[in-house]
């Protein structure tokens, strides 16, 4: 009676051991796949602080309408445009006198603003020096008074966005390297309560790759159940927060992410199996008792 309870007592420890060892890895895998999520929409994020950054076209007071509507459209049309929108003097100064809470015009006696076209960069034309190519091939227009832009907003986003990605690059390689550890103390110690058992088959006769099968598969399926759970959660995640946040969430690269989860998941588990196992083979006995 106490035999076949101890027999049970056993076997849910073994399981409990599985199902711990199976978590573990889970948890690991879901935050690899949020740094790999964060790289993945990288792009998306710079894209997303850069949509603010243009600059504003003031053109003379005698100039035409059917030339200010030319400028208009060429700039509508160039390659480094989103937009490009026409804002009348009146307009402007409705603008302003809702900023500043006051008529301003009342004070002057008459409008002073120009006419201007407020244009939108694509993100790949937003730095300074895109900018000022862009500046110099305006200048064929000869009614255009002025072209400004906000210099330190756009050195601002630029820089920061660059140190973001060096800081990210640096965490994403810093983590893999903990997953790596992580997961394959996890395999090891799995395969350590099992390390007497490798040694009983070692000594009636039991080749090294018939030791080492079972155990590897048996890494193999948790690395597959971990990483199916971790794609489940991940694309889960990402299709809510898609929700409320779609200017900056992609799920264009989930599959990519999954599948690089499923890889890495079985990949790594398999490799730290047969190395824990050919650690163990090679241990002599007594060393069994105090070697992890």
């Amino acid at each position: 009676m106490k035999s076949g309870q101890n027999n049970n007592n056993s076997v849910w420890r073994v399981r409990g051991a599985y199902f711990l060892s199976v978590v573990s890895i889970t948890m690991v895998l879901i935050m690899l796949g949020f740094i790999a999520l964060m790289l993945f929409n990288a792009k998306k994020l710079s894209d997303y602080a850069k949509k603010n950054i243009g600059f504003t076209v003031f053109i003379q007071n005698n100039t035409k309408p059917s030339e200010i509507s030319r400028l208009e459209n060429a700039l509508e049309l160039a390659e480094y445009s989103v937009s490009a929108e026409f804002v009348s003097k009146e307009q402007a100064a409705v603008e302003m006198k809702q900023e500043l809470g006051k008529d301003f015009t009342k004070v002057l006696g008459y409008n002073s603003l120009p006419n201007s076209i407020e244009v939108k960069l694509k993100p790949e034309y937003t730095s300074e020096d895109s900018i000022k190519v862009i500046k110099e091939r305006l200048k064929r227009f000869r009614f255009i008074k002025d072209i400004y832009y906000q210099k330190s907003l756009v050195a601002f986003i630029n820089t920061n966005i660059k140190k973001m990605t060096v800081v990210g690059l640096i965490i994403s390689v810093f983590f893999l390297m903990i997953t790596v550890s992580l997961i394959n103390n996890t395999v090891r110690l799995s395969i350590f309560s099992k390390r007497l058992l490798i040694r009983t088959a070692q000594l009636v006769g039991a080749t090294k790759r018939f030791i080492r099968r079972p155990f590897i598969i048996k890494s193999i399926f948790s690395g597959i159940i971990s990483a199916a759970v971790s794609s489940l959660v991940l694309t889960g995640t990402v299709l809510v927060l898609k929700e409320n946040f779609a200017d900056i969430i992609t799920v264009d690269g989930i599959l990519e992410i999954d599948i690089f989860i499923f890889a890495f998941g079985i990949l790594i588990t398999a490799v730290s199996g047969k190395f824990a196992v050919d650690k163990y083979l090679k241990l002599k006995t007594d060393d069994l008792y105090f070697e992890y």
